[in-house]
């Protein structure tokens, strides 16, 4: 190999710190899973329903994102920066074995729409406090939260439908 091929080639490794700096939100994202979980146990019997289902999204949305970090720490470091050498091994994610970029960008945007979805339940469910002094949301935060997320759903689409296409022709 060239030394400017190897040059190019060996950049790939300048990802690594992105990726650690990844597992360090993983990290951050833990300890808030365990704040928040800590909460609704000690707080459970003071909290309304409504409240504990908040709650409770609350960390199902903190698993979501957990799961895509996940996604994007492994799927990324396997497609663009070095092969992990996990084939035998008991725990080897079934997705990782065909995963490239496009495929990916695909799980990205199903992810970044499970995501999505929590947070307009959420407000949703908020939203039965609107016109009240103590609303956290608004008529128009909601439209708007609604308008995105219908967006993230098109860009989804189009994603996998371009995903598609580039393996049709392949």
């Amino acid at each position: 190999m060239r030394p400017l091929s190897q040059l190019i080639f060996g950049a790939r490794w300048l990802q690594l710190p992105l990726y650690l700096g990844l597992i360090a939100a993983q990290c951050v994202y833990v300890f808030l899973f365990l704040k928040e979980l800590a909460h609704l146990v000690s707080h459970a019997p003071s909290l309304s329903e409504q409240q504990i289902m908040l709650v409770v999204l609350g960390l199902i949305d903190v698993v979501m994102i957990s799961n895509l970090l996940i996604m994007v720490i492994i799927g990324g470091y396997e497609t663009f920066v070095s092969r992990l050498g996990l084939e035998g091994h008991p725990d080897h994610p079934e997705w990782l074995g065909h995963v490239n970029s496009g495929i990916l960008k695909v799980k990205l945007a199903m992810a970044i729409i499970g995501i999505s979805s929590i947070h307009l339940l959420r407000t949703f469910i908020e939203a039965s406090a609107l016109g009240l002094p103590t609303a956290r949301v608004t008529e128009t935060g909601v439209m708007w939260q609604a308008i995105i997320h219908c967006a993230f759903i098109l860009s989804a689409i189009g994603i996998a439908y371009v995903d598609r296409m580039t393996h049709t022709k392949h």
